[in-house]
């Protein structure tokens, strides 16, 4: 195993590992006017040993000024994905990621997943996910650094046979719906024979994250 892939494996179990309790709040000790719903003002996650507050951002006159605020790239790559992208993968939106946050990872039953380069990831990311770039999944079942992740990510292999009853469930996502990285991961991974049913897909990504005024973190 080479030190990148080495490396890789120890930060993906680290997350995996040390993810602490999240927490969802009506946020009583501080006055919010932009809300994440009625009801809800924010959720604590902890990354890189620190909690880090989702909240959106109370500048109602902000304005994105980074490169999701272009409209048109050229397609292809960059074309425009249907919200549908595999028989049993479920897509999902911003809410539905908090309660994936305050349930599934928080009890150690999922992972939030971002499968875009590593470049992408370091200028900032969705609070609580992990880096697994998508080419890191693209090689086949019989390579022994794919079969090392599956097996991070709580799946055995029983002989040459995998099971993955008590893999965790992925929610993956990547800059936005014209951005191909994701889906690539989440086909990958069926190809691989991970259950499409642990398979959650945030279709909207990075690019409707900010436009939501949502926390972004850098690791």
């Amino acid at each position: 195993m080479n030190q990148n892939t080495s490396k890789f494996l120890a930060i993906v179990t680290t997350v995996i590992i040390a993810l602490a309790p999240f927490h969802a709040s009506n946020a009583k000790e501080k006055e919010y006017k932009v809300k994440i719903t009625e009801d809800l003002s924010y959720v604590e996650v902890q990354q890189g040993g620190k909690m880090v507050r989702i909240e959106r951002n109370q500048d109602t006159e902000s304005r994105l000024s980074n490169s999701f605020t272009k409209t048109s790239r050229v397609c292809p790559p960059f074309c425009v994905s249907p919200i549908k992208i595999g028989e049993n993968i479920t897509t999902v939106g911003e809410l539905e990621l908090l309660e994936f946050l305050n349930t599934k990872v928080r009890d150690k039953k999922g992972l939030l997943v971002d499968a875009r380069m590593q470049d992408w990831f370091t200028r900032g990311t969705i609070p609580g996910s992990a880096n697994i770039p998508f080419t890191v999944l693209s090689m086949g079942i019989e390579n022994e650094h794919i079969q090392k992740i599956l097996t991070v990510l709580g799946a055995k292999n029983n002989n040459g046979e995998w099971d993955f009853s008590e893999a965790l469930d992925l929610m993956i996502f990547c800059n936005g719906p014209w951005c191909q990285q994701s889906p690539k991961a989440l086909k990958n991974l069926s190809k691989l024979g991970y259950p499409e049913k642990k398979l959650f897909w945030y279709r909207s990504g990075m690019q409707s994250w900010q436009q939501l005024g949502l926390t972004v973190s850098t690791p």
